[in-house]
């Protein structure tokens, strides 16, 4: 709906203006006009000229048949009103005073541009950590928040301009920012997982928060954009009595975990040692693994030894011929000869072993021992041994093995029947046949 046109002559004229430096809803009146006190409060006669500024809304508001009626003029705009481009004035102003009569609208500026500023300071407020719910932290905040109007309609909506008053608008923000803030701190410490004793120091990321909450609430309970919210401080009463209950909570629930890591410290380090010590040890074997296999051999050589003694124990190896007497035990004849085959070639190793060691510490003058070849041998599936030939012939005399018993030694590709070995096959042409039973 047009309100302004060309200029018209006649008539005392106004100038509709607004020369507040700062503002953000402000009413004109007429000039010699008092407010409240007479009919020309809201008087604007025809060809007074209005001027917006960029950034400001004029908006003028006045009653019809329908009601309240509104135009809005949005800035820049300098031009004069004619009613004529008015047709919902035009039975107010009248036919008879062919326009020069001034007609009733309240006019206000409002001011798009200006941010305003809001101080606020929150009291003490009790905060509580949610791991020590009997301890209430008395919190305090202070800070600035800034907004603009943006969608003047809806602000327009929420507020009557008439009685708008900015002192008490702001009072209103205010209040509305004391709720949201505590709201806010309160649930900080679970929401955020911020320890209240701590929460001094994580300003930055509850200023955050309370500006995406406080920037959506302000919106659609005041019609205001937020365009920044600033805590300058958050502060914690370090004399309150729950201040320093939680502290001597927390520092023995500190002391406690420090003296837990450390012992987990001292044991890791320990463990470390143990471990370094024991790959040295294998590495020092690695380096000497002759001298290791000598102390080894030498191990079980002293073992048959003290075994070979025990053999006449419990009647073993005995003969009885008397009455009731069983004569030869041959099993135990045969295990002990076993027994000490492998004795003597484990013995034979060793102080081959050992003799090789002192003939190469004396000099290349002393020609080492002749190589003695050894067959590993198969029983029960597992390998055994090595054992030289003549140990070998030993156990095909005792019957501890046969031509189908596998056997292997270094250079052969895989194991071998006895009797496909050519050095082996000819050990069974010198074996004495068993002793056929006598026949009563």
């Amino acid at each position: 709906m047009a309100l302004f046109g060309k200029p018209k002559a006649g008539g005392f004229m106004d100038e509709i203006r607004c020369d507040e430096p700062s503002y953000l809803i402000w009413k004109w009146h007429p000039a010699g006009s008092v407010g409240g006190r007479n009919n020309r409060e809201n008087a604007i006669r025809w060809g007074s000229s209005l001027r917006v500024k960029d950034g400001e809304i004029a908006v003028f508001v006045y009653r019809q048949n329908e009601g309240i009626m509104q135009d809005f003029i949005a800035g820049p705009f300098d031009e004069k009103i004619e009613t004529r481009n008015l047709p919902v004035l035009a039975g107010i102003v009248g036919l008879a005073y062919a326009g020069g009569t001034p007609f009733q609208a309240e006019v206000y500026f409002i001011n798009l541009a200006q941010i305003i500023q809001v101080r606020f300071g929150v009291p003490f407020f009790d905060v509580y950590d949610p791991r020590f719910p009997d301890f209430g932290v008395p919190v305090a905040v202070r800070g600035t928040v800034s907004f603009k109007i943006k969608d003047y309609r809806e602000f327009i909506k929420m507020h009557r301009l008439n009685d708008f008053n900015l002192d008490d608008f702001l009072r209103q923000i205010r209040d509305a920012m004391s709720r949201y803030i505590k709201n806010v701190v309160t649930n900080a410490p679970a929401v955020h997982n911020i320890p209240v004793i701590q929460i001094e120091s994580k300003t930055a990321q509850i200023n955050d928060a309370i500006e995406f909450d406080i920037s959506e609430r302000l919106k659609e309970s005041f019609g205001v954009d937020v365009s920044g919210v600033d805590l300058a401080a958050i502060e914690i009463d370090r004399q309150s009595e729950g201040y320093n209950q939680l502290m001597s909570v927390t520092r023995e629930i500190t002391a406690k975990k420090v003296q837990a890591e450390t012992t987990d410290y001292v044991e890791r380090l320990r463990i470390q040692r143990e471990e370094g010590q024991y790959a040295i040890h294998k590495q020092t074997q690695t380096s000497n693994i002759g001298a290791f296999q000598v102390e080894k051999q030498a191990e079980v050589g002293i073992a048959g030894a003290e075994a070979l003694g025990h053999m006449g124990e419990n009647g073993a190896g005995n003969v009885e011929l008397g009455d009731g007497g069983a004569g030869f035990n041959p099993a135990a004849m045969m295990a002990g000869m076993a027994v000490g085959g492998a004795v003597g070639q484990n013995i034979a190793g060793t102080m081959n072993g050992m003799m090789y060691a002192v003939n190469q510490q004396q000099g290349a003058g002393t020609p080492p021992p002749v190589p003695v070849i050894g067959y590993h041998v198969a029983v029960n599936g597992k390998p055994t041994g090595p054992y030289d030939v003549s140990t070998l012939e030993q156990m095909i005399a005792n019957q501890q093995i046969s031509a189908e018993t596998l056997v292997w030694k270094n250079g052969m590709p895989a194991w071998s029947r006895v009797d496909a070995v050519d050095e082996l096959k000819n050990l069974f042409g010198n074996t004495i046949p068993p002793v056929p039973p006598v026949c009563g």
